[in-house]
């Protein structure tokens, strides 16, 4: 069966996983994370793009990345994560060969309607794989700096975030109660099967929009319930 192809948008936000190679670990010791996290920090600001939610697990890693208008930063991004995290792990473990699988998968989120439940599915992995009870417990995601309980300078602020009210506070409890109503979530299945096929995040609107604008045909999906759900 031949492979989905990756479809990279201009302007818009998209969901990003690599896994390690054979699902093994990627991640072991705390310095595994620490170097991961300071590179892409460093890689994102010289490809000029923006970070909106990240959550590093022991053997994959999610990121929602917002795309510029130069197609190739998002790979080359992805292309020097992966090329230093296994020259890093390599010359410590004095070992040799991939850290990764070969391909990532990504796909283009609907800005309005999804961006913000995609950033719930990345900072609750921890939660769903019984690795913490909440999300601010897990040191290795966005979720505790997107609501106040660390700190990461670099960590960019989506439109839709500012969106849900008029002060800051009032914004973080706005996406506590929303990431803590997220159990069952419909909306988890339509990304879910998403990512995993470098499909659109989104509804059939968005699939047509996208179609026109890239000029490449996308198999569209059922439209999944939008971040209004209750």
């Amino acid at each position: 069966m031949p492979r989905q192809a990756r479809v990279i948008v201009p302007g818009f936000p998209h969901h990003i996983v690599q896994r390690g190679h054979n699902r093994q670990p990627v991640f072991v010791e705390r310095r595994d994370f620490e170097y991961y996290l300071a590179n892409l920090q460093e890689w994102k600001q010289a490809y000029e793009l923006e970070v909106f939610s990240y959550c590093l697990m022991t053997n994959h890693v999610h990121l929602v990345v917002q795309a510029n208008d130069n197609l190739s930063a998002i790979p080359q991004l992805m292309k020097r994560l992966a090329g230093r995290q296994t020259r890093f792990v390599n010359a410590l473990e004095k070992r040799s060969g991939s850290l990764w699988e070969g391909r990532y998968k990504i796909s283009p989120i609907d800005t309005d309607a999804y961006l913000l439940a995609c950033c719930r599915y990345v900072e609750l992995n921890p939660v769903k794989a019984g690795m913490v009870d909440k999300p601010e417990s897990y040191e290795w995601s966005s979720y505790s700096a997107r609501v106040g309980s660390s700190y990461c300078h670099w960590l960019d602020e989506p439109d839709t975030f500012r969106g849900l009210a008029v002060s800051h506070q009032m914004r973080v409890e706005a996406y506590r109660k929303f990431v803590e109503q997220a159990d069952g979530s419909p909306s988890d299945e339509l990304i879910r099967a998403a990512i995993n096929s470098n499909k659109l995040t989104g509804g059939g609107k968005f699939v047509d929009e996208i179609e026109k604008r890239i000029g490449i045909r996308v198999e569209t999906r059922k439209p999944g319930r939008p971040i209004t759900e209750k």
